[in-house]
């Protein structure tokens, strides 16, 4: 699964990874990862929230370039806007989100996303700042269609948060798989309990199991 989540490239901002990476290095099995990876070039999209739940959601098992057209086709009725404010959002009629190409649920869950941006629920990039991971997990999982791996690339690719695994992610606990060796990928739980020893860098941690896990699609990764 791609790291980006469905998060197309806006305003970025590089932070410097270097400390991490040498922390990281100190693990076995990812030292050899980051050896043939190289830096990491993780760089969070500079983008509030709510957008990034709505691009989010307009992406889920869709391809990337459909979830795009779609978005475009949202984005072109508001050209007053570099991207459709709640209000905007929750006045328009549901047959005029669908002819842009959403399902059903989608349109219910972005208007519940709206809906709770509006009532402040969804907080400001700003907010965010004044609320830790757990708190903004816990707080955004009530919104309809978001469920706690959407909130953890929000965490990792918006808000750029240096601590967060997230071990039900099928391309991380393949990026484990193949960096250890192993026949078979570990358990959320397992994975877990690995990813303790990578604190306060497991974001990091995860962009490079992303890597080995595409580099192994390409055989070019060798485990150690």
């Amino acid at each position: 699964m791609s790291d980006m989540a469905g998060i197309s490239p806006k305003e970025t901002t590089r932070p410097d990874w270097s400390r991490a990476e040498r922390a990281l290095r100190r693990h076995p099995v990812l030292k050899p990862v980051i050896k043939q990876i190289g830096p990491c070039t993780l760089e969070p999209v500079m983008r509030e929230p709510y957008e990034a739940l709505v691009r989010a959601i307009a992406h889920q098992q869709v391809h990337g370039r459909a979830a795009e057209a779609i978005l475009g086709r949202l984005l072109a009725l508001h050209p007053n806007h570099p991207f459709p404010p709640p209000e905007a959002i929750l006045a328009m009629e549901v047959e005029a989100m669908r002819g842009c190409g959403f399902s059903g649920s989608k349109v219910a869950a972005i208007r519940d996303i709206a809906e709770k941006a509006a009532g402040g629920l969804v907080p400001t990039r700003e907010g965010c700042g004044r609320l830790d991971d757990t708190a903004l997990i816990e707080r955004l999982v009530a919104i309809r269609g978001v469920g706690r791996w959407t909130v953890e690339m929000l965490l990792i690719f918006t808000l750029g948060r240096p601590d967060v695994l997230p071990v039900d992610d099928f391309g991380v606990r393949e990026g484990w798989k193949v960096a250890a060796g192993l026949e078979t990928q570990p358990k959320p739980k397992e994975l877990a309990t690995i990813g303790e020893a990578w604190a306060p860098w497991r974001s990091v941690a995860a962009w490079y199991l992303w890597r080995a896990a595409d580099a192994a699609k390409r055989t070019t990764f060798k485990p150690q």
